[in-house]
């Protein structure tokens, strides 16, 4: 996948909205393969929602978003089957870790679908993030910045050409949050994939090639 287009898409909640200003929503926009994107917004204005339709979670929206040439509307269960294990990867906010699995399996479940990554690359991950010493603890009573870290590297471990961030560091301090965005910066430079950011307030310290308000 070379390119994300939105075209003039609109969430039907924001139907009969006049005074909508907006960067994203009722206009057009391309998010292209190599670029590195941060999506600013306030609460309400759909950020959630925007990460939802790029995933085919949710539909609720008129105007046309396609990948490449083709429209997602119209795309199968296994068409989306692909894109979620081979062409789009997504840090969710809320993370969505099994709590009963340890750390290592909430990373290995994931990268069983693709074998993308060696044990030792993951491990080197967990190292590198400061939760080594956490590889065999259950997710459920880590705290919620070490549950990010887990859920991020867990992210990197698929092949994809998207590369989205949800709101990626609400729960870490500076230090690990320069770490992940160096991560980011070398996954992107390795595999020339695009990388979409949202954030609400505190971002990801990467360099961005567009910035856009939703």
């Amino acid at each position: 996948m070379r390119q994300i287009f939105l075209h003039q898409v609109l969430p039907q909640v924001f139907a009969q909205r006049d005074d909508l200003s907006s960067d994203v929503w009722r206009t057009e926009v391309c998010f292209e393969r190599g670029n590195s994107y941060l999506v600013e917004a306030e609460s309400g204005m759909g950020k959630s929602t925007f990460c939802s339709y790029l995933l085919g979670y949710r539909h609720d929206y008129s105007g046309q978003i396609s990948f490449d040439d083709a429209d997602i509307s119209h795309f199968s269960i296994p068409q989306w089957v692909d894109v979620r294990q081979q062409q789009i990867s997504m840090l969710f906010q809320e993370m969505r870790l099994f709590p009963e699995l340890t750390a290592w399996e909430n990373v290995e479940i994931k990268n069983r679908l693709t074998s993308q990554n060696d044990r030792q690359t993951i491990e080197q991950w967990f190292e590198r993030l400061g939760i080594a010493e956490k590889l065999h603890v259950k997710a459920g009573i880590l705290s919620q910045g070490q549950q990010q870290r887990v859920a991020f590297i867990r992210t990197l471990v698929q092949p994809f050409d998207f590369l989205i961030v949800d709101e990626p560091i609400s729960h870490l301090d500076d230090n690990n949050a320069q770490l992940m965005a160096e991560m980011v910066g070398e996954v992107k430079e390795k595999t020339q994939c695009g990388v979409i950011v949202t954030s609400i307030g505190k971002q990801l310290p990467l360099v961005y090639d567009k910035i856009l308000k939703l």
